[in-house]
């Protein structure tokens, strides 16, 4: 029902840049609230960003600066740009659809993944 690709990742320098981007297919509510989160090997995925259809932003302590998310509802895709990168910040880095269902319920969507690499 939902299709979420992300594109945008790849290897960057310490200080460096990237943007990543999602674009979602299928069944998109206007409701629905779009992120991203990262995982590395060994850990649970965290929330990087996440941004509500009204506007609203949530961003982990460590990226809070740095990293700005977005959305374009009319081509149903979220961005991520990503600036004063470190080597902490590498991760697989997956987009995602939060959605609220009937009976109290929420469900996530997840793309992929896409791999962003800080290292000099």
């Amino acid at each position: 029902q939902v299709q979420l690709v992300e594109s945008g990742g790849g290897l960057v320098q310490p200080g460096g840049s990237l943007r990543l981007s999602c674009a979602a297919s299928g069944s998109i509510f206007s409701t629905d609230a779009m992120g991203w989160y990262r995982q590395v090997p060994g850990k649970e995925r965290e929330l990087v960003a996440a941004i509500s259809s009204g506007g609203s932003y949530n961003y982990a302590d460590s990226v809070k600066g740095r990293f700005t998310i977005s959305r374009d509802n009319a081509k149903n895709t979220v961005y991520l740009q990503m600036n004063s990168l470190k080597p902490e910040d590498t991760a697989v880095y997956y987009c995602n659809i939060k959605r609220r269902e009937a009976l109290a319920s929420i469900r996530h969507y997840w793309g992929q993944g896409t791999q962003v690499t800080v290292s000099s």
